[in-house]
């Protein structure tokens, strides 16, 4: 027996293969046999891998479809909070017209020359006067300040009211837009009496804001009156109303 072939022999006993070595047509009929294993086994593989892109494609239409639900969902909450956001805005900017009483629309005639002279020899003669505050309020915008005139203005109508529930949702809406931290149109109040409108805010009543109201007439006197009557807007408007005026 050849070398090679008791080589071969040997080889497939110590790997547990017993039996003659195959020759000629049956060494050929074996690789055949492989041939067609590893055919098989290919193609098993490529059956397979389609079936896992189908599986994978299908979980990914419906996770597409999970967001696309979700997407869905979260877009119709959105606009729900958008939509009830803007209906609150509305209902806000309605009770801020009616709790700042007299505003932009405010009806002042045209003022004299003495009330104009006035404006500049007293801060209470020019709130007293309501063209005064209309002049004092547009200085005050300008300053980015009119807070303090409109909470002022808020506070005085609301001391007028009497009815129970009216003052107690009153309060709360000059609360929420003049004295909350979080208001863009929050007023500059020391601790102690933010303490006071807190406690009162338990119970309100027309004299809820009384000591706040004062604090900022004084600040608004102390502070921003002295540059009202030396701004050009005052200046321009005594000129006017002097060169106007049947005096002169």
């Amino acid at each position: 027996m050849p070398t090679d072939v008791i080589k071969a022999k040997n080889y497939l006993l110590s790997l547990g293969i017993h039996g003659e070595i195959p020759m000629g047509s049956e060494r050929m009929e074996m690789r055949k046999r492989q041939l067609s294993g590893q055919q098989e086994a290919v193609a098993g593989v490529t059956v397979t891998a389609p079936a896992q892109q189908g599986q994978a494609g299908q979980g990914q239409r419906a996770s597409n479809a999970c967001c696309f639900c979700w997407c869905c969902c979260c877009s119709c909450s959105c606009l729900t909070v958008r939509n009830e956001d803007r209906e609150e805005r509305n209902r806000r900017a309605s009770c801020d017209v009616k709790a700042e009483g007299t505003t932009d629309c405010e009806e002042s005639p045209k003022p004299t020359l003495d009330e104009v002279r006035l404006w500049g020899q007293s801060f209470d003669k020019l709130m007293l006067c309501p063209a005064g505050r209309s002049a004092f309020r547009q200085f005050l915008r300008t300053e980015f300040s009119e807070e303090n005139m409109l909470f002022w203005l808020a506070c005085e109508e609301f001391s007028k009211e009497t009815n129970k529930s009216a003052i107690e949702e009153k309060a709360r809406l000059i609360y929420e837009d003049y004295i909350s931290i979080l208001s863009p149109k929050e007023v500059s109040l020391d601790s102690r009496v933010r303490e006071v409108i807190n406690r009162n805010m338990l119970e309100p009543t027309s004299h809820t804001f009384d000591d706040a109201q004062l604090q900022i007439y004084t600040l608004m006197q102390r502070d921003s009156y002295p540059r009202f009557i030396n701004s050009p807007v005052y200046k321009t408007l005594l000129k006017s109303v002097s060169e106007q005026s049947p005096e002169s």
